[in-house]
């Protein structure tokens, strides 16, 4: 099991991979911002892996894929 699957059918349509790493960037400023920099840091490097793996690195699965299911 994966901390993140972008094979899992959620992850096929891009606006949710955009909102999934929108709101972990925005969270990690947010606690920035707020003066909390341990989760700033935790919540920007967790934006940061889900920017690689859901956009950057994506290859959609089949629509049959249910390896993971």
């Amino acid at each position: 099991m994966n901390f993140l699957d972008p094979r899992h059918p959620f992850f096929r349509p891009l606006w949710r991979r955009v909102v999934v790493v929108a709101v972990c960037l925005g969270w990690g400023l947010f606690e920035f911002v707020s003066g909390a920099p341990f989760w700033g840091i935790l919540f920007t490097a967790a934006g940061v892996y889900a920017a690689w793996s859901l956009l950057y690195t994506f290859t959609p699965g089949t629509p049959g894929d249910t390896e993971n299911e």
